[in-house]
């Protein structure tokens, strides 16, 4: 039988609809995964083997009808915890949701169905998609965190458990996990992915992402996940009919970057600096090194401040219902927005456009930023998923962002590279990160 784990998300769901593979058996290598590294990896939230090979059963009778198939007919996709789904509990990661379900599922869940793929079950999200961690654990290492808040989601493509999967990304919750987990985790621009019936944290921050092998899986994802939807506001019209294809082209002249050390590098750990430095020399004739702007500084400030009024106004049910359910992580955050006042929320999303004005310049000579991921490979422990000091900049300002697990830091874990595009180019975009990581690999 064919190795299919080895194969690209096009690949799989090529071979299904050519009757090279079943959705059953697909179903069935996957649920081999999870019984041999569930009980370690902790990813799933939610999983149900008999339900799934039901749906998988399914998929195979009615692509043996005769009738027209999806892109990824009878492919199963993992799912984020927050993300609504009426079969299935959606408890987004906190003891007061236990075993409470959504009345109808998310729009990205009735687009996975459009495409004919599987939603295979539901992925450990930390506490409401913030920082209370889950109990996942990182693949590559029990004793060290996947990262947050898509734990789960990263943690099941890594270990095998699922062919590619759904997050979000509010800080850095897409950015992170990948790096950590060693995945492609790509946040495409904001407004391109409905967020209705998603748990929301923040209208203007929250951003739907993905996870895969390979940048091509992603992409294919992106084709099935990018729409318009009348209820969720911040969508625009973008096609996808061409972002495969221009994904695997990649970009007519040789890309030029610019790499931020950004003024948290020296935060980043001995070995992955070496790692990141070799990484630059290697591409030397395409990158070069930039100061970090300054008014970067002045977005993290402005991010918090958002993020947490945000939070307070979203959870405040919770806070006064449930407060002692809830982690200190929350409790803080929610006490923080509190406090902050009506002009300084209103400065922080004023900002947005004008420090965006300002970034977009570097697109009239540059194909893209280039920074790490994350502050280098997953931190020990289980108490905290990590900081997402590298990844805030890029949510507040809405851009496409993707990292590429491209180098290795102490103890050979993985450590992404992380990749910034212009707002609404995500097909040159995608296109760029594919020809990177070709070139890395060649």
């Amino acid at each position: 039988m064919t190795d299919i784990f080895s194969l690209s998300l096009e690949e799989l769901a090529k071979k299904i609809k050519d009757a090279e593979l079943t959705s059953v058996e697909v179903c069935e290598k996957y649920i081999e995964r999870i019984n041999m590294f569930e009980k370690d990896v902790k990813a799933w939230a939610h999983f149900d083997k008999k339900v799934l090979l039901e749906k998988a059963t399914e998929a195979d009778d009615h692509r043996r009808s005769g009738k027209p198939v999806g892109l990824l007919h009878g492919v199963p996709i993992a799912v984020k915890d927050i993300i609504g789904t009426v079969d299935m509990p959606t408890e987004c990661g906190t003891v007061i949701r236990k075993g409470k379900s959504y009345s109808q599922n998310a729009e990205i869940i009735d687009l996975l169905h459009a495409s004919g793929a599987i939603v295979m079950g539901k992925t450990a999200t930390s506490e409401l998609a913030y920082l209370g961690p889950p109990a996942t654990t990182n693949p590559h290492d029990k004793n060290r965190t996947p990262g947050g808040s898509s734990s789960g989601s990263a943690a099941s493509v890594a270990s095998f458990m699922a062919p590619a999967s759904i997050g979000s990304q509010t800080g850095g919750s897409v950015i992170r996990p990948a790096s950590y987990c060693g995945v492609v985790g790509y946040k495409p621009s904001y407004g391109l992915i409905s967020r209705n019936g998603v748990l929301r944290t923040s209208y203007s921050l929250d951003q739907i992402g993905m996870f895969g092998r390979k940048v091509e899986d992603v992409a294919m994802l992106a084709k099935v996940l990018i729409k318009k939807d009348k209820y969720d506001a911040a969508t625009i019209h973008y096609s996808t009919e061409n972002i495969l294809s221009e994904t695997k082209k990649g970009p007519i002249f040789e890309p030029k970057f610019i790499f931020y050390k950004t003024d948290h590098w020296k935060i980043i750990d001995k070995k992955s600096r070496e790692s990141f430095e070799y990484f630059i020399k290697s591409f030397k004739k395409n990158i070069e090194i930039f100061d970090t702007p300054s008014y970067f500084k002045d977005i993290h400030k402005y991010h918090q401040i958002i993020h947490e009024t945000d939070l307070a106004n979203n959870f405040s049910v919770y806070f006064k219902k449930f407060k002692k359910k809830l982690s200190k992580y929350m409790q803080d955050a929610i006490s923080n927005g509190n406090k902050y006042t009506a002009k300084e929320y209103a400065e922080a999303i004023d900002f947005m456009k004008r420090s965006y004005e300002s970034y977009e310049e570097v697109f009239e000579d540059y194909h893209g930023v280039l920074s790490p991921s994350s502050p280098g490979v997953a931190p020990k422990g289980l108490k905290s998923t990590g900081t997402a000091e590298f990844n805030k900049v890029w949510s507040y300002l809405g851009t496409p962002c993707i990292s590429l697990p491209l180098l290795e830091g102490e103890n050979n874990l993985p450590l992404g590279v992380q990749l910034i595009g212009n707002k609404y180019d995500d097909h040159r975009f995608l296109g760029v990160a594919n020809w990177l990581e070709k070139e890395c690999q060649e």
